[in-house]
């Protein structure tokens, strides 16, 4: 297979989208480092269950607090859905109520 066939594509969901915009930019950079560890290894993340089963959590630290990277990892399509970062502070219930709306993401430029 050449290189251009295995290349993954990435999105953003509107949410995760809206919580990068208000970081730093020292702390954007260590988001996007943190994403590329993502996307050389997409199963970096912990597999959630149950209602819960389509999201993975990567975690690591912003300003010495825990942050939560929230992504979905689709293999057959080589696609990573970035959906949420934020605290552990409600992560998992508003995880739960935007699940159709994180699926309309639209593609990283």
């Amino acid at each position: 297979m050449s290189e251009e066939q295995n290349e993954i594509n990435v999105y953003e969901s509107r949410r995760f989208e809206k919580a990068i915009k208000k970081l730093t930019e020292a702390q954007l950079k260590v988001v996007e480092d943190e994403i590329e560890k993502i996307i050389e290894d997409p199963e970096i993340g912990e597999q959630k269950k149950g209602d819960l089963a389509f999201l993975r959590v990567h975690k690591f630290q912003l300003d010495k607090q825990l942050a939560l990277l929230g992504y979905s990892w689709i293999e057959d399509r080589l696609e990573i859905y970035l959906l949420q970062l934020g605290s552990h502070e409600n992560f998992y219930k508003k995880m739960k109520g935007q699940r159709k709306v994180d699926m309309k993401s639209r593609r990283l430029g």
